[in-house]
């Protein structure tokens, strides 16, 4: 018998869906936000082979590089985005530039069918190398909502192994 995919909830049988989500920032929910680029690393093979066995490669594993992660966020009056990219450039120059602050750890929350945290992960000294504040905008278009953007360069992730499954009702 195969083990349970999920051991507190032992009636469920589908995965979590990708649409209940939430990242927190500087302890606050982000307002409005639409979509996350995936958590994805990658480790280098380094391939080396034994001067006596020529004819055998061995492979071992390498540094370790974690891909930027992508943030949308409905257009509001929320301004997380424009001020974290701010801590990192501005108009003011280098003078501008927060060394203390521009790096943030945050969370990424994944949340079940009920609205309630089942599976949540840190991202490590996180900032924005990347903000778009507004998006094409198109007056013969009504039918799109406006979109700001920001990608986050970070150090790595790791889930939070303390979120526990939560009981389903």
């Amino acid at each position: 018998m195969a083990a349970p995919l999920f051991p507190v909830n032992t009636h469920r049988h589908d995965p979590y869906r990708t649409f209940k989500f939430q990242v927190v920032i500087d302890g606050k929910v982000v307002a409005g936000l639409k979509k996350m680029g995936a958590l994805k690393k990658k480790t280098t093979p380094v391939k080396w082979r034994a001067s006596n066995d020529p004819s055998h490669e061995r492979v071992m594993p390498g540094g370790t590089s974690y891909d930027p992660v992508t943030l949308e966020q409905g257009l509001t009056h929320d301004p997380v985005f424009e001020t974290w990219a701010n801590l990192v450039n501005n108009i003011q120059g280098d003078a501008g530039m927060s060394l203390k602050n521009y790096r943030k750890d945050i969370i990424i929350n994944v949340l079940n069918l009920q609205g309630k945290v089942a599976i949540s992960y840190k991202l490590y000294r996180a900032w924005v190398s990347d903000y778009q504040a507004l998006p094409d905008l198109d007056a013969g278009n009504m039918n799109t909502i406006g979109i700001q953007t920001i990608t986050l360069q970070h150090e790595g992730w790791e889930r939070d192994t303390s979120v526990a499954e939560p009981a389903e009702t």
